[in-house]
């Protein structure tokens, strides 16, 4: 359920409203809108009488929630979410671009690709210091000293760092270093990290599960949100069929999909969603106009000696090619990109 404040309404109403949620054993998450203030209920197995809510002072009315998901939902939240890294805004019409090597290998490496970015427009820094692979003998990442690399690469160009947490003890690092801490594919479903990811200060970047469907992507969205960081992310980044002429198969359509039921931002990454870099610029520029707030590329200056899924990194120059390609694009579907520094 939905309480919606009447404009002009005090903050002792809402106080008044917050304990009544609390008192019957519910959860109460405040939604700030331009005008006025919505209050949403977590915790309620069935449906709730309105009037509880609408006899008291200051309270417009008491709206039914019909989505499973609730606080994701554009029923409770109709503005569009700005998630803020940094000084970067990412929704409300900006584009942004977080690109790097698939994961951290060596320093100098990781700081030399992280300033190629930089001077191609990538406005955010990726790669992963933890890295969960099909394989138990595949390079799983340099962890701490990752991390530590990619907190120098931020402290060098300015860019904002976003990286994965594979389990809750590795959550607790990424939040310490990184400035947006990423749920991967293969834990879109975990439900306690999902909670722990909801406790985090910082920003979450949610990847879609590889068999995952809108409601299950949506629902997983929820867990983080339910436990109080509003502050999410979402991202395509393909899905299993029986299609064999690419890695995965990437879902634009869930782009307007998101867009028609939620307020949250969605980038796509068309590394992932394709596997090989020379179909990432074409699905790229697609997910620009799809309406995507983003996307996530992988780009490597050796792909074939780079350490986890060198065949869809991108080359330096192909990738600054693309940025300049879709600086082109990007007015014409109502987007702004940041001016390169």
């Amino acid at each position: 359920m939905l309480i919606v404040m009447k404009k002009g309404s005090t903050h002792a109403d809402h106080d008044r409203v917050v304990r009544v949620i609390e008192e019957l054993g519910f959860r109460a998450h405040s939604i700030p809108g331009a005008e006025r203030t919505a209050i949403g209920i977590t915790g309620n197995s069935g449906p709730l009488d309105p009037t509880i809510f609408e006899i008291l002072p200051g309270v417009a009315q008491a709206v039914p929630v019909t989505r499973p998901f609730k606080l994701v939902s554009k029923e409770v939240k109709p503005d569009p979410t700005l998630v803020r890294v940094g000084s970067l805004e990412i929704g409300g019409g900006a584009f942004q671009i977080a690109a790097g090597p698939c994961a951290v290998e060596r320093e100098e490496t990781y700081l030399a690709c992280a300033h190629v970015v930089k001077q191609a427009g990538a406005t955010m820094l990726r790669g992963g210091a933890f890295k969960p692979r099909t394989s138990p003998y595949s390079f799983q990442g340099l962890g701490k000293e990752g991390l530590r690399i990619l907190a120098r690469a931020r402290q060098e160009t300015g860019l904002p760092v976003v990286t994965e947490a594979v389990d809750e003890a590795s959550l607790d690092l990424v939040e310490e270093y990184a400035d947006v801490i990423q749920i991967g594919a293969r834990n879109m479903q975990n439900y306690s990290l999902l909670r722990r990811a909801g406790r985090a200060r910082k920003p979450v970047f949610l990847k879609r599960g590889m068999s995952a469907n809108l409601e299950d992507f949506l629902m997983s969205a929820e867990y983080v949100l339910s436990e109080g960081n509003y502050q999410l992310i979402l991202c395509e980044r393909g899905i299993r069929t029986f299609s064999n002429h690419s890695r995965f198969t990437l879902d634009l359509s869930v782009i307007p999909s998101v867009r028609a039921l939620s307020h949250l931002p969605i980038f796509v990454d068309p590394s992932h969603g394709t596997g090989m870099r020379d179909r990432v610029p074409s699905m790229a520029r697609a997910g620009l106009a799809a309406g995507a707030d983003g996307l996530m590329i992988e780009v490597h200056p050796e792909p074939a000696r780079a350490l986890s899924d060198g065949p869809q990194a991108m080359l330096p120059d192909a990738f600054a090619d693309l940025v300049r390609e879709l600086r082109l694009l990007a007015p014409l579907v109502e987007r702004r990109m940041e001016p390169v520094a």
